[in-house]
């Protein structure tokens, strides 16, 4: 029997086509879930039955459940260790983990030297204090406050990821700075949601699409004519315009967007939102939005936040070397900036 996770709206769209005799139909279904990473998680795919689209939505939230557990930074889960846990034990001792937090914090690694530090899970010190000035500020916005430089300075100096000292033989991870702290928010989501992609897609599942609070992993094609799947791009200005700025065509491939228009707080009449410089310690100020597009929906989640924090040219370089990477940029008047073959990827 299914467990009754969520709310969860099953629709059937439309059905497909089909010449050959005997061939079942499938037919489109949708469905949505909250709370795990704190957003939305919706699902379209091509099923045979009700039946199978409900197997395929509960292994995908049962493994995102998992992965929310793991890389949660806020909270406690009986029986885990997670990023939490190993925070909490920064400076005393290794903690020992889960296989998915030791290859994501190796993967994360990875992108730190590819970004130059522009993407750092050891941020979280600073991070921490940003998140704690924007939160106080969201609920007493006449008393809106920047935090101080020189606590962020200060902050700054437990930000080395060479202290993540990473066990494989023993499956354990030590923050050897009592002053440090992970924060995984620029990774975590993108790269479970590629996780899970692989995970479902190996259960069978030839079309769909999963969207975890915007980090979408398209699969296969649309089997209604054997059409790419369309995903919006994100308007940065919710209130002019249409929802989306653009439409892609898009096969097995992911598309995940930072921007300064989602969590930010006003202090003196300036905004100030959520992606912070590594370099400067304040949030960046190149552009409205990032959007990354690639076959994994991991390094997509890192690359989009990298190439928020970079110059367009340095950016730009980045994307056009980097071989099925594709970016947009939303520039503050409204303009675009593409990389070099992303214009083949619009729907016309």
């Amino acid at each position: 029997m299914v467990r009754k996770w969520f709310a969860c709206l099953v629709i059937i769209v439309m059905m497909m086509n089909t010449a050959a005799c005997g061939v079942q139909k499938k037919a489109r279904y949708e469905a949505e879930f909250l709370i795990l990473f704190n957003t939305i998680t919706r699902i379209v795919a091509y099923a045979n039955s009700k039946e199978e689209f409900s197997e395929y939505s509960q292994l995908i939230y049962d493994e995102l459940k998992v992965y929310h557990e793991l890389y949660d930074i806020y909270n406690d889960y009986e029986g885990i260790n997670n990023i939490k846990t190993i925070n909490d034990h920064a400076g005393i001792k290794p903690i020992q983990v889960d296989q998915k937090i030791i290859d994501m914090l190796l993967f994360s690694k990875e992108q730190y030297i590819l970004t130059k530090g522009r993407v750092n899970i050891a941020f979280g010190a600073v991070l921490k204090i940003w998140h704690k000035y924007r939160t106080e500020g969201v609920e007493d916005f006449e008393n809106a406050k920047l935090p101080p430089m020189e606590r962020l300075l200060e902050a700054n100096q437990h930000t080395d990821i060479d202290k993540i000292i990473i066990n494989e033989a023993e499956s354990t991870v030590f923050l050897s700075d009592p002053d440090m702290s992970l924060d995984v928010g620029a990774i975590a989501k993108g790269y479970a949601a590629q996780r899970v992609a692989e995970k479902v897609r190996e259960a069978g599942l030839r079309s769909g699409v999963i969207s975890v609070g915007g980090n979408v992993c398209t699969i296969g094609r649309k089997p209604d004519g054997n059409k790419p799947w369309n995903v919006g791009v994100q308007n940065p200005n919710k209130e002019e315009g249409s929802a989306n700025l653009m439409t892609l065509n898009l096969t097995d491939l992911s598309l995940v967007t930072s921007g300064n228009y989602e969590r930010y707080y006003t202090v003196n009449g300036e905004r100030y939102h959520h992606i912070i410089d590594t370099a400067t310690l304040m949030p960046s100020e190149y552009f409205t939005s990032v959007t990354i597009i690639c076959q994994d929906s991991g390094l997509a989640d890192a690359l989009s936040t990298a190439v928020f924090n970079m110059p367009f040219e340095e950016g730009e370089a980045l994307i056009n070397s980097m071989e099925g990477a594709e970016a947009v940029w939303i520039m503050h008047d409204g303009s675009f900036k593409y990389s070099k073959d992303f214009k083949a990827l619009i729907k016309t």
